[in-house]
């Protein structure tokens, strides 16, 4: 069987092609020394900012066409660090958390659009508590030494995902509005 030159160009211009894309779209390293999921909440008026110390972050990022991109956070928690053993032990419990039924909070991208230079709409699905909610919320990401870095916060109600029952429902204490501010460094 001969193959005619034109032939042989076709096939080297599929096989770069499909190189090209591959190599445009990635799952991204992420960085987890240098990458921080945290709730900012005011209790008793006063502004806390408390990390979660355990998730897992995967960005499948494309900068040249971010509507073929895709996210997928999950955060256990009961990692949440309020500064106290016995506080971090409480948000854990049925009345907050509920870790031992709802171990993960997950976010789940259904869309990633560009918003601007450095800028994207990320919308999906929050799921806490076994409470499911569509979201949209804005990211900036920049290009940092061969990295991608990704920050942005998305505002949430923490008594529409039952965070915070019984007696807990009472916004006087832990305000109703929680933000769950992300820094994400990958490669």
């Amino acid at each position: 069987m001969t193959w005619s030159l034109t032939m042989k160009k076709s096939v080297l211009l599929a096989a770069l092609l499909a190189v090209a894309a591959a190599a445009s779209a990635a799952v991204l390293k992420t960085d987890p020394a240098k990458s921080s999921v945290s709730a900012v909440f005011k209790q008793m008026n006063v502004p806390v900012e408390s990390p979660f110390k355990k998730h897992n972050i995967v960005i499948d990022y494309n900068a040249a066409a971010p509507d073929t991109s895709k996210a997928t956070v999950e955060i256990e928690t009961a990692s949440l660090d309020l500064g106290e053993a016995d506080m971090n032990k409480e948000v854990a419990k049925k009345d907050w958390f509920n870790s031992a039924q709802f171990p993960k909070a997950t976010f789940v991208s259904s869309a990633i659009k560009s918003a601007g230079a450095g800028k994207l709409t990320v919308s999906g699905k929050l799921t806490i508590k076994g409470k499911v909610a569509d979201v949209t919320f804005p990211v900036t990401v920049k290009a940092d030494g061969g990295k991608q870095v990704f920050d942005g916060a998305l505002p949430i109600k923490r008594l529409a995902f039952n965070i915070g029952e019984g007696e807990w429902k009472d916004t006087g204490m832990v305000a109703d509005e929680v933000t769950i501010k992300f820094h994400v460094v990958a490669q």
